[in-house]
């Protein structure tokens, strides 16, 4: 396994797994993507197998907003690399090799990111049932999202850096 940035050529298989995770109400299309990968494919993470198959991916951009708006999702160039917080937009594992730590592994390493870069934390929505996974990572449950992508009912989850 190994875990490495996204490439623009990254994009057919990071939509192809998506699809795979999403219903397609709450799925990224293939041109959200490529405008993500083209202003901060170095806010992707993928993992990999040794033959080089995607298995997961987190992906998101970065914001002095403390909290995810729709319009983030739809607009890639509200991207601020020197921004405050790591926003986490999709943590992605293919159905067929879910429980076998893959989200989690890209997860410590999106934080571990996130800390080394300077940023204040890292934002995420999630749904319901999910709140308890995050938690386990040190994320903090704010209540319900004013984010309603997909038409589905979100969590905004907070993980904040401790001052050193």
């Amino acid at each position: 396994m190994r875990i490495r940035t996204g490439l623009p050529e990254d994009l057919d298989r990071i939509t192809a797994v998506e699809a795979a995770c999403f219903p397609p109400a709450e799925a990224a299309t293939a041109e959200d993507f490529a405008g993500r990968l083209a202003h901060y494919a170095g806010h992707f993470w993928l993992l990999e197998d040794d033959d080089g198959t995607l298995l997961s991916f987190v992906d998101g951009m970065v914001s002095d907003e403390p909290v995810i708006r729709d319009e983030m999702y739809a607009d890639a160039s509200l991207h601020h690399e020197q921004g405050a917080w790591q926003m986490i937009f999709g943590v992605n594992t293919l159905p067929q090799h879910r429980g076998m730590g893959y989200a989690g592994e890209l997860l410590r390493r999106v934080i571990a990111d996130a800390k080394s870069q300077g940023r204040k934390g890292c934002v995420l929505t999630c749904k319901d049932a999910l709140v308890p996974y995050y938690e386990r990572f040190g994320f903090r449950n704010e209540g319900r999202s004013a984010s309603v992508h997909g038409g589905a009912v979100w969590y905004d989850m907070r993980l904040t850096f401790a001052c050193i």
